[in-house]
């Protein structure tokens, strides 16, 4: 990977790409730093660090602690990936979408992408008003004499601008910078958690030799002034000092599992038959078509827990305590969630599967080029058997996922430590989304090289 980055820097034209996308990310950083007025963020932190293992803590991991912040791009790129989602899905139901998309050519995606565009703003408001309404249950609001109407239109404006802007901004890294932006901006959001994650751990050593020695315990927290439910939380972030070790070397052989099952692949062999046209003879060569185990990326991971986590989402903005049914039910560490979380990752799998690889196409090129696969008779039984093997192929990847998603879930359950769920989760996005750049430079350098050999 890193010689990779060092081959695309010494290209004039990558180089670009490269900075451009820095430069969008300097951007992203600075605006998770800037505060949006009349809240009150110091106290809005507090609150939100006694639920780490909520659906807020996930929020808070996937914005880069820009919502814990209550900053201008608090709301992150959820917005446009929830926005995504819908129309993607409505393209499949609504067939009028569905001929614009398939049909409509390039005028037929920009108007697809002009209709995502419109959703994201309007899903921003709802967003943008629960996220009010959440802070002011806190009575985290500091409008002073001003009218109350005023400063929550100015606060529901500003998340709202912020997620647009961030749209408009992974779309100029998607065009002139490296990668796809909107998971480039998910990447580095959950990346400069990492420091936070290391410091979290520090303090949960801390905490637990605290408890241990008998120096921290409920009474003695409340008589610091805390309330019984921050004494709870602090005493839930206990961590054993030889977890640590299990933890590192968890994420390393997760990484290491990841890398492998992405470049894993299943090769169909082609034979191409021969055929004389004047003095020479084509084809007779033997080739393979190669189906990606994990074809869909990491995209079923971020589609399916932006669904899992709406109910929960919505329920934190209304308001509802953590004792709510509804809250408990949609809980990140809860059984519930972790069986939905699997079945959203094998369908989103399937989904993108069917989307990004047609085996009837597949089948009619061969067979126009006279290819075929041997055993198979070109045409349908061709297209059935590539459908076939896309089917257990898709099956293996959702399933790999699905798996990886859940484990960390299951093993914070076991050992008592739940940030280990929402650490799975961004271990899997971060290395997904640094695997699917690191190939798009690999591809640019070798049309690059191919570019200059045709010239």
């Amino acid at each position: 990977m890193i010689q990779t980055i060092r081959n695309a820097w010494a290209v004039p034209e990558l180089r670009k790409k490269i900075l451009f996308t820095i430069f969008a990310l300097l951007i992203f950083r600075l605006g998770s730093a800037i505060p949006v007025p009349y809240i009150n963020s110091d106290l809005l932190a507090d609150q939100l660090a006694m639920q780490s293992g909520t659906i807020l803590g996930l929020m808070n991991a996937m914005s880069g602690s820009a919502f814990s912040m209550a900053t201008v791009f608090a709301l992150s790129i959820q917005p446009y990936i929830n926005s995504s989602i819908i129309i993607q899905l409505l393209t499949v139901a609504i067939p009028a979408l569905e001929r614009l998309a398939k049909e409509g050519g390039e005028e037929g995606r920009k108007k697809i992408a002009s209709i995502t565009r419109y959703t994201t703003v309007a899903i921003a408001l709802l967003q943008g008003f629960g996220y009010y309404s959440l802070i002011k249950s806190y009575n985290l609001i500091q409008g002073g004499s001003l009218n109350a109407i005023w400063v929550g239109v100015v606060i529901v404006l500003s998340f709202t601008a912020g997620s647009a802007f961030l749209m408009w901004l992974g779309e100029q890294i998607t065009e002139f910078g490296i990668g796809n932006g909107i998971s480039i901006i998910l990447f580095a959001g959950i990346v400069s958690r990492f420091p936070r994650m290391v410091s979290d751990c520090i303090s949960g050593v801390n905490v637990w030799s605290g408890v241990k020695n008998g120096t921290i315990t409920m009474e003695t927290l409340t008589g610091m002034g805390m309330s019984t439910a921050q004494a709870q939380a602090q005493l839930k972030l206990a961590l054993a000092p030889w977890m640590i070790p299990v933890i590192i070397i968890g994420m390393l052989a997760l990484v290491v599992f990841i890398v492998f099952i992405s470049n894993a692949e299943r090769r169909l062999p082609v034979q191409y038959a021969k055929r004389v046209v004047g003095r020479k003879m084509y084809g007779g060569q033997s080739t393979h078509i190669p189906m990606k185990v994990n074809m869909s990326g990491v995209m079923p991971i971020i589609f399916a827990q932006s669904i899992a986590s709406l109910p929960a989402t919505i329920g934190a903005f209304a308001g509802w305590g953590q004792e709510h049914m509804m809250m408990r039910l949609f809980d990140t560490t809860k059984v519930f969630y972790s069986v939905l979380y699997f079945i959203l990752i094998v369908g989103f799998s399937y989904f993108y599967a069917t989307m990004q690889f047609n085996p009837i196409e597949v089948s009619n090129n061969l067979k126009k080029n006279g290819g075929f696969i041997p055993g198979f008779r070109p045409g349908k039984p061709t297209a059935d058997f590539i459908a076939k093997v896309l089917s257990k192929i898709t099956m293996f990847g959702a399933l790999y996922l699905s798996v990886v998603a859940i484990a960390p879930i299951i093993t914070g359950n076991i050992f008592g430590y739940h940030s280990l769920a929402i650490g799975g989760t961004s271990v899997i996005i971060v290395v997904g989304v640094a695997l699917e750049t690191v190939k798009q430079m690999e591809a640019q350098m070798l049309m690059r090289h191919y570019k200059g050999f045709l010239e």
